[in-house]
């Protein structure tokens, strides 16, 4: 009998047949470049497992050029980019990987406020430059934390781990989600800075927008690490075009990889890849918990990280 084969569409931080038995076939897109598309329809045909990454669409076109497909173990958290009612219309399980970095990305969401409040783009860029002549009163001011209002979008794991991250630094925590918090039309005008962190739904596409951003405080600062397309990226560089808004920091982005040409050149912006994940032991765990849900489902075994049910042959 021919072994299973899992078709895994970049390359992870471990080596999958450590963790995957001697049954399964590996066919492994040993880059960090995003596999094309017709090769991504191409090399699925005669695959049993797909483990995908965050920008790998997986849609009903995709499905129907793998008809031995049985899981889609995404290697994310959020699973944005998968058709999840098309497979499970065809039987198909859909994992993720949850749990694994909420504390990762809430120290980056950290290390991007600060880099904010205290202008640390700007510092940084200013000593490279040879152009740091020495202490003066008047450089690169920035602002205290210190008993202002951080405003959090979706008070999911990450939210929360943000939000007790903001106690040492003596700030007062609003946030917004579903059942609880203030509702999202105060929650705007009441934060210095919003943070969001809720998943890319319908219903969250394009939610900060250029009336919502109009509502937030004047001179507040935006953060997203969440998904790009929750924030209009044209909306946001009118509003600090304007000067209405203080400045942002984005690890993620509305068309991600590129990024709006008018952010690109603003001191008061911080931009990052996608970084939120991105330490050793996180990505490790990622890999290992999205390939244990591969090595479940080829065994004939119910995933633990499922986000659908599928009814079993």
């Amino acid at each position: 009998m021919e072994k299973p084969r899992v078709f895994i569409t970049r390359r992870l931080v471990l080596a999958p047949q450590n963790v995957l038995g001697a049954g399964i076939q590996i066919d492994l897109h040993d880059s960090e470049e995003a596999v094309q598309r017709g090769e991504l329809l191409r090399r699925v045909r005669e695959a049993s497992a797909l483990l995908a990454v965050g920008g790998d669409r997986v849609d009903k076109e995709l499905l129907e050029a793998a008809p031995r497909l049985r899981i889609v173990a995404n290697h994310a958290v959020g699973y944005d980019n998968v058709d999840v009612p098309a497979c499970t219309a065809r039987g198909v399980w859909v994992t993720n990987t949850p749990d694994v970095l909420t504390d990762a990305t809430a120290d980056l969401t950290w290390a991007l406020i600060l880099a904010l409040a205290r202008r640390v783009r700007e510092g940084e860029r200013m000593v490279r430059a040879g152009e740091f002549r020495g202490w003066a009163p008047t450089m690169l001011l920035g602002r205290d934390l210190r008993e202002r209002t951080l405003g959090i979008l979706g008070y999911g794991r990450i939210g929360r781990a943000v939000a007790r991250r903001a106690e040492g630094f003596g700030m007062r925590v609003l946030f917004n989600a579903r059942g609880g918090g203030v509702p999202f039309d105060e929650l705007l005008p009441q934060a210095d800075i919003l943070s969001i962190h809720c998943p890319l739904t319908p219903q969250t596409r394009h939610l900060i927008g250029p009336a919502e951003l109009l509502r937030m405080k004047r001179g507040s600062l935006l953060v997203n690490t969440a998904r790009g397309p929750i924030v209009d990226e044209a909306a946001l560089v009118a509003a600090l075009e304007s000067g209405h808004l203080g400045g942002a920091a984005l690890d993620v982005f509305e068309n991600e990889p590129a990024v709006h040409p008018g952010l690109l050149g603003r001191d008061d912006v911080v931009l990052l890849p996608h970084l939120g994940s991105a330490t050793q032991q996180t990505r490790e765990s990622m890999a290992r918990i999205a390939l244990e849900q591969v090595e479940r489902v080829l065994r004939g075994e119910r995933p633990t990280t499922a986000v659908n049910e599928v009814t079993p042959p």
